[in-house]
């Protein structure tokens, strides 16, 4: 069954929602929302609520003391994702994550790099892996974006690559960068076809604006694909939909 999944994005050690794709260096980015609450007030949120798999995603540098804040309201209930590689993954688990996450490091020149894969996957094991594959949609599919998603590489979101990564770790998370933070709707496309390709648990995020986007992702994956709601819901100042609302919706489906 389709769940929702919380997140804490974290830029300039406040929790924040960044539409996608304008977070570059020299320039503010777009920002929907900015909480007057710390990182670690919206993981005891989520813990008090029962809300696993949530993640919290460290958006450039400096962001280090509030992920711990973070992780430490929480231990091991947090997946940990921004700036993780193989050399600082087992520290990020010591300190209280349950799983990391890791994108733009499996891409040096924006060329998947097997060999990065197989030593993190390695050193920390697969159940604690989380492979971010968030992209761009292109004339050929969707290509993995990185480097705040500024970056399209030539490697494809599909059926083939899926399955190649599942056996080095426990679960993706998708970002649809076209659409994430616009609160205009998912890519219905996307999420259909992740329900159909991926043999493991699959967390997509990206345009979410109401709880009928819920009982869609669930509808087109055929309840295989999780979904974080985020620039839309009210505790990040949404009007599409509420926080109650998605802790009811999961106590549902559990």
């Amino acid at each position: 069954m389709t769940l929702f999944r919380p997140c804490i994005d974290i830029h300039d050690g406040v929790v924040k929602q960044i539409v996608g794709g304008t977070l570059v260096d020299g320039a503010l980015p777009k920002t929907n929302f900015v909480a007057n609450e710390s990182p670690a007030h919206f993981a005891a949120m989520y813990r008090r609520d029962g809300l696993t798999g949530g993640h919290v995603i460290k958006l450039g540098k400096g962001n280090d003391e509030a992920a711990l804040s973070a992780l430490a309201a929480w231990p091991d209930g947090l997946h940990l994702g921004g700036g993780i590689n193989a050399d600082n993954a087992k520290h990020w688990i010591e300190a209280g994550a349950e799983k990391v996450i890791i994108t733009s490091w499996l891409f040096p020149d924006a060329r998947f790099a097997s060999e990065r894969l197989a030593a993190i996957s390695a050193a920390i094991g697969p159940k604690r892996l989380v492979i971010d594959l968030s992209c761009r949609r292109k004339s050929t599919g969707w290509m993995v974006a990185i480097d705040r998603w500024q970056r399209v590489t030539g490697f494809a979101v599909d059926e083939a690559n899926l399955m190649r990564l599942a056996g080095t770790c426990s679960e993706f998370l998708i970002h649809a960068a076209d659409v994430e933070g616009l609160c205009n709707g998912i890519d219905e496309e996307l999420v259909e076809r992740l329900g159909r390709w991926s043999p493991i648990p699959v967390t997509y995020a990206g345009g979410a604006r109401s709880l009928a986007d819920l009982e869609l992702v669930e509808r087109e994956s055929r309840g295989r694909v999780d979904v974080t709601i985020g620039s839309a819901l009210d505790i990040f100042g949404g009007s599409g939909v509420t926080y109650t609302d998605c802790v009811a919706w999961n106590r549902a489906h559990a």
